[in-house]
């Protein structure tokens, strides 16, 4: 039984007989206990998986599917809440907590009748852009297990590219899905603010940038995931669009195979019918930056006040920075939310164009036990780096699809599309156009 199939492939076998959701499960779980001592993707996996498969087996015979996904192995970022698994987010006290029910975005999942084979495994609290704790250790990328799959959903992608997963439901805080499913060759949408529910998760810690998305093997999937996250279907806006392509973010440095693809990724745009302008990115970023930092501060000293026994447990770096969130002024903390306000209205309207394109990174997977890529084309690079092209958005409030671009030196880059508030069908409609029906795992 292969594991390269897509969702909406086996719902299409399922439905004519041709496959069994049982087989389906047990080919996933066979490549769990191959590929995951090397590669570390799954923080916690469920025991009930080929009892439910075999019920959507059963229901599948009858003609009586529970829902668009019956039957199809997820797997949830382990900073999601979902019954009967720990809701970890890399750290020791959460992980030794069992809830028993599911957050919104997980039992929309649930209902639709997904199989939930376990949780990816995430950098403790979700905030940096690697994927490695203390509790569970550090997840490898599939197409080289000594390189990161960047963060903080490498769990996810790493069980999705390697075929331990069709398919995953992740968070994007401030690039946390679309860099990578870029590193991974997967396809990745972050909603814009509000457009996917939230509800009975864990705390915030970036305000409210981040939301939930899915992870895919394909277009399709990606746009089949968001019609049940959010109960709408998907409406197709087959139009010529007005692009602008920002190769740089100001004078950050950015990898010179990634610039390459980011030149064939604009002419695949153009020979698909669209207007695409190459320029500079009309936003001052550096009001953003300036706070970016405190705001996750703030965010785990509220942590560490609403549950003290976390933050007890957590790594000392991040104990050191809730610590520093605390010594942080409402003042201070009015003036990051005014620059967040400005931001957004900055952003309104998206200058005129339909779209913004741009790379998911600006550097190749890096060592997987280091944070950061210190050094990106010969150029000293801070913890942000590599990521600067992703934060932003998240801040905006904007929607983002990230895609896979092309190889460089044998590692999948990916590119972004962001579109204005509202523009998830936008983005949707256009990558069933870029999409060549290359859902092969690593």
């Amino acid at each position: 039984m292969t594991v390269e199939y897509d969702a909406t492939d086996l719902i299409a076998q399922f439905s004519r007989g041709e496959s069994d959701p049982a087989k389906v499960a047990e080919a996933h779980l066979d490549c769990i206990a191959q590929r995951n001592p090397d590669l570390n993707a799954l923080s916690a996996r469920s025991d009930t998986v080929l009892d439910e498969a075999r019920a959507a087996r059963d229901r599948w015979a009858r003609g009586e599917p529970t829902g668009p996904l019956d039957g199809v192995p997820v797997i949830i970022k382990d900073n999601l809440v979902s019954a009967g698994l720990p809701a970890a987010w890399g750290n020791a006290e959460l992980a030794g907590r069992i809830p028993d029910q599911d957050e919104v975005p997980v039992a929309a999942l649930r209902r639709a009748g997904a199989i939930i084979i376990g949780k990816g495994n995430t950098p403790e609290f979700a905030v940096e852009g690697y994927t490695g704790n203390a509790t569970f250790g550090t997840t490898g990328n599939p197409f080289d297990a000594a390189l990161t799959p960047g963060g903080s959903s490498g769990g996810v992608v790493a069980a999705v590219a390697a075929g331990m997963a069709v398919a995953g439901l992740a968070t994007d805080g401030g690039g946390s899905i679309r860099r990578p499913a870029g590193y991974t060759g997967l396809w990745g949408l972050k909603p814009g603010i509000g457009k996917t529910r939230r509800g009975g998760g864990l705390p915030q810690v970036l305000l409210d940038f981040e939301t939930v998305g899915p992870i895919t093997r394909s277009a399709r999937d990606l746009a089949l995931f968001q019609t049940v996250l959010t109960g709408k279907s998907h409406q197709a806006e087959h139009r010529s669009l007005h692009i602008l392509a920002v190769p740089r973010i100001e004078d950050a440095p950015c990898d010179p195979g990634i610039r390459a693809l980011f030149s064939t990724t604009v002419d695949r745009l153009r020979n698909l019918g669209h207007s695409v302008t190459e320029g500079s990115l009309p936003l001052d970023l550096a009001p953003l930056n300036e706070v970016w930092a405190q705001i996750a501060e703030i965010g785990l000293a509220h942590l560490a006040w609403s549950d003290p026994p976390v933050m007890a447990r957590a790594a000392t770096k991040y104990q050191q920075m809730a610590e520093c969130g605390t010594k942080v002024s409402a003042v201070t903390l009015y003036e990051a939310l005014t620059r967040v306000f400005a931001l957004r209205e900055a952003v309104r309207g998206l200058w005129g164009y339909d779209a913004v394109l741009l790379p998911t990174a600006a550097a190749p997977p890096w060592p997987a036990s280091e944070a950061f890529p210190k050094i990106i084309d010969g150029v000293t690079a801070g913890p942000r780096g590599h990521a600067v092209y992703t934060g932003w958005v998240n801040a905006a409030g904007l929607p983002g699809m990230a895609f896979p671009a092309g190889v460089s030196e044998g590692l999948p880059v990916g590119m972004q599309l962001i579109a204005d508030h509202g523009g998830e069908d936008l983005l949707l409609t256009i990558a069933t156009t870029l999409d060549n029906g290359r859902y092969k795992t690593a």
